[in-house]
C-alpha cells in the first residue's frame, strides 16, 4: 500500500511527546512478539514469499489527560515511539529495523487500543544487480514504514504489569525514490506485556469547560511541492519534480475541512520514461515529443489535530498526454502549521496502491 519515505521521520518531532506544557509523567512500556505472513499484494513478489516473518515490537507511550483540548476531543490518546525488528526469514529480503512516532487511540472503554505509527526502516539486503537481483521489493537500504496495531489492551493488572494481544500490519516501501519498489505488507499476530512506570499514581481525565465552535469563510491555499523519484525501470536514474497546487477549503467544524482544487505536475522522470519507451519499445508508438506535464482536479479532507493536520485527497487528471498508472490518483500525508497561515507538508502521492513519490512542500492558507 502506501505512505511515506525516509525523511518522514521528521514528522516524529510533530508528535505529542513535546506538545503539552502541563503533562503527566505516566509512561507505559510495551513489548510484543509477532509472527505472521507477507501478503501477496503484487504477483511480482511471489518468489519472495517463502516463509513466515517474525520479530519484536517495542514501544514507549505517554498518556494524555486533557491538558490540551485536542486530547479530550480524540479520547485522550497516547503519544510515543515504537521500534520494530522484523526477520523476514528469507535471505533475499533480509532483516528490517524500524523506528516510528505513534499515536494510541482507545475504544470500548479503553480496552481496545489502535496504534497508528509512521517512520523509517533500514533493510539489510536491498536489490543489487550483481549480488541480490531477486529482491525486487526493496530498492534501497532506507525505506518508509507504516505500522498499524489493533490490540486488546489491559494495563497495570499486577505490580505495573499488563497484557496486550492483537493484530499488526507493517508496510515497507521507498515510494519510488529508487527502483525497484514493489514493497511488502506484513500481517501478523502479536502478543506481549505492558509496564506502567508510574504504577501507583492516579490521574484524572480533564474535560474542557467550554466547547469552542469554529466557523470560517472559504479559505484559499497555495502549495509548492517538490522532491525526486524514479520510474520502475531499474537504473534509469532519479529526477526532480515540482508540483503547484491551488485549492479552496471550508471548515465543517473544529476538527475537519473539505477541499477542492487543482494540481499541475512537472515530473521529469516521465520525460525520461517517454524518451526511453519511444526508443526501446517502438511497438508502443510513443511519440518522443509527448508532453510530460499533467494537470489534475482533486477533492480532499483535512483533519485538524492541534498544530498538525492529516490530509487525504483523491484526484483525476484532466490533462494526461502520457499514460502512466491511470488517470485517478490519491494523496495522503501530514501538515504542520507555523502560525495561522504558513504550513509545511509531507505527502505521498499514489495511483491506488502504487506509490509515485513522496512530496515535500510549503504552503500558505489565506
Amino acid at each position: 500500500m502506501r505512505y511515506l519515505l525516509c525523511l518522514i521521520l521528521l514528522l516524529i518531532s510533530f508528535f505529542g511527546i513535546s506538545q503539552t506544557t502541563e503533562v503527566s509523567k505516566d509512561f507505559v512500556f510495551d513489548a510484543n512478539l509477532f509472527y505472521g505472513s507477507i501478503l501477496l499484494h503484487n504477483p511480482d513478489i511471489s518468489h519472495l514469499i517463502t516463509d513466515h516473518p517474525g520479530g519484536v515490537i517495542l514501544g514507549i507511550s505517554r498518556k494524555t489527560y486533557g491538558h490540551k483540548e485536542w486530547e479530550a476531543d480524540f479520547g485522550y490518546p497516547d503519544t510515543g515511539y515504537t521500534f520494530v525488528y522484523q526477520n523476514t526469514n528469507n535471505p533475499t529480503l533480509g532483516e528490517l529495523y524500524s523506528v516510528y512516532g505513534h499515536y494510541n487511540f482507545y475504544l470500548l472503554n479503553r480496552n481496545l487500543q489502535l496504534r497508528i505509527a509512521q517512520g523509517i526502516a533500514y533493510n539489510t539486503n536491498p536489490y543489487n544487480k550483481d549480488e541480490n537481483f531477486r529482491n525486487n521489493a526493496y530498492g534501497s537500504h532506507i525505506l518508509s514504514s507504516t505500522l498499524l496495531m489493533l490490540n486488546y489492551h489491559k494495563e497495570n493488572l499486577f505490580a505495573g504489569l499488563g497484557v496486550n494481544a492483537g493484530l499488526s500490519f507493517i508496510h515497507y516501501s521507498n515510494a519510488n525514490f529508487k527502483a525497484p519498489n514493489t514493497s511488502t505488507n506484513t500481517f501478523a499476530f502479536n502478543l506481549g506485556l505492558t509496564y506502567n512506570l508510574d504504577k501507583e499514581a492516579v490521574y484524572n481525565y480533564l474535560k474542557p469547560e467550554s466547547k469552542v465552535k469554529i466557523t470560517e469563510p472559504v479559505r484559499y491555499n497555495l502549495v509548492l511541492r517538490g522532491g525526486a523519484n524514479e520510474s520502475d525501470v531499474i537504473n534509469m536514474g532519479r529526477y526532480g519534480f515540482a508540483i503547484v497546487s491551488a485549492y479552496a477549503d471550508k471548515r465543517l467544524g473544529k476538527r475537519s475541512a473539505i477541499q477542492l482544487g487543482t494540481d499541475v505536475f512537472f515530473s521529469n522522470f516521465l520525460k525520461e520514461l517517454i524518451r526511453y519507451q519511444s526508443i526501446a519499445f517502438p511497438e508502443l508508438n510513443v511519440d518522443p515529443d509527448t508532453d510530460y506535464k499533467r494537470v489534475g482536479l482533486f477533492v480532499g479532507h483535512e483533519l485538524f489535530v492541534n498544530k498538525i493536520s492529516v490530509v487525504a485527497q483523491l484526484g483525476y487528471y484532466i490533462y494526461y498526454p502520457f499514460d502512466f498508472e491511470g488517470k485517478v490518483y490519491n494523496r495522503i500525508g501530514m501538515k504542520r502549521y507555523f502560525g495561522d497561515k504558513i504550513f509545511g507538508v509531507i505527502t505521498l502521492k499514489s495511483h491506488g496502491a502504487k506509490a509515485e513519490a513522496v512530496e515535500f512542500g510549503i504552503g500558505v492558507r489565506l
